[in-house]
């Protein structure tokens, strides 16, 4: 059963995604965190927690090491004598962590309901559906299956099946450059079916890589054949899916121009997750790592309008106190899902752990682990293979 997206509501008719609900949680009862030091001691090195730099502050305290979901998974696999992972990050995430460490090791997901809504727009079963229709229009022997890291463990087995690769926000055009090689021949007119954020994909496609708006469509799993007639397909060099992030899809044009309006010479940085419009207005765009280093090496006292994650946006203005950060939008909006991570969740993890108690364990079934491990190697091949989301 996919995993629901929390907030006010939903329309998945329309980019905006999931309405925020206007404030971040209270943060936890302060007594919990003298449980949480006393059960990560009492558990020493048996323990490894990982943090996404999404989460909380409270829970971030605790996490041995932060980063993004590719780096927290690789972090997980070369801490072999750890048995127990704890990831405080989403589904998708604890599910990589799973696939890429040993057998003897357990990955905990505080919260099972801390989910995606990008990675649960692209269900397996839609997918393969999808995959069908366009062997009946013919493009199949020119595809190559491009999933971005957002997305379960299922869908990467899948691409690694059909000989795809997965990719990260950071190295998405070298995967797609790739994909189009193993398909092209001497013409290069390879296709790429890019998984499930259709942002990313149009960003890479038009931005990174020179092709048109008009070289990229977008597949709907809730239409008839996504909505696409034969020939749309086959003058496609890019079929998009009809996904995008619920925080990412928010900002918007206005934004960015009602933040150069409001702050003297501000420079714009945005996440290739957001809409195409957006990524052209903005001064800079990038992964989680790179907003983080971007603003990290400019000179005191520039002003950052930052289009990302409201936890880490208000992380980087404590960081780096002498920038001058602001959230992209007036509205506030954070990862409510990511946020289901909390202190009582992450207390009760490592307490059932010291009780003995293993309990949310994300255990990815062994034929979808092989084949995604797949894909996942495919991307570990790539060139100038990086690990930045």
């Amino acid at each position: 059963m996919p995993l629901l997206v929390l907030g006010q509501g939903r329309d998945l008719a329309t980019e905006r995604g999931v309405e925020c609900p206007g404030e971040l949680p209270a943060p936890s009862n302060p007594g919990l965190v003298e449980r949480a030091r006393a059960a990560k001691a009492a558990l020493g090195n048996t323990v490894f927690i990982l943090g996404h730099h999404y989460q909380r502050d409270e829970v971030i305290e605790f996490a041995d090491v932060m980063g993004d979901s590719f780096k927290l998974a690789k972090e997980a696999a070369a801490r072999p004598d750890a048995p127990y992972i704890v990831f405080c990050g989403v589904h998708f995430m604890a599910e990589s962590a799973d696939i890429l460490t040993a057998k003897h090791q357990r990955v905990v997901l505080p919260d099972l309901a801390a989910g995606c809504s990008m990675a649960d727009m692209a269900a397996i079963g839609q997918v393969e559906d999808a995959w069908d229709d366009l062997a009946e229009m013919g493009v199949t022997s020119d595809l190559i299956p491009v999933t971005y890291m957002n997305s379960s463990a299922a869908i990467k087995a899948f691409t690694g099946r059909h000989g795809g690769t997965v990719c990260t926000s950071s190295n998405a055009r070298t995967a797609m450059m790739w994909a189009f090689d193993q398909r092209g021949g001497a013409e290069g007119w390879g296709k790429v079916l890019f998984l499930p954020d259709q942002h990313l994909g149009r960003n890479t496609a038009v931005r990174e890589l020179g092709l048109s708006l008009e070289d990229c469509v977008v597949f709907d799993p809730h239409k008839p054949a996504g909505g696409l007639t034969r020939e749309e397909v086959s003058a496609a060099r890019v079929i998009l899916w009809r996904g995008h992030c619920s925080v990412h899809g928010r900002f918007s044009l206005e934004a960015v121009e009602a933040a150069r309006a409001s702050i003297p010479g501000v420079m714009v940085i945005v996440h290739p997750e957001c809409q195409h419009e957006v990524v052209q207005a903005a001064d800079a765009v990038g992964s989680t790592e790179k907003i983080i280093a971007t603003i990290a090496a400019a000179p005191d006292g520039t002003s950052w309008a930052v289009g990302t994650e409201l936890n880490l946006v208000r992380r980087l203005a404590t960081m780096f106190p002498k920038q001058h950060i602001a959230f992209l939008e007036k509205s506030v909006c954070y990862c409510s899902t990511m946020n289901r991570i909390d202190l009582p969740h992450l207390v009760w993890a490592l307490e059932s752990l010291v009780a003995g108690r293993v309990v949310n364990q994300i255990s990815v079934d062994p034929d979808v682990a092989k084949w995604a491990r797949v894909a996942l190697d495919q991307m570990l091949a790539l060139p100038g293979e990086t690990s930045k989301d």
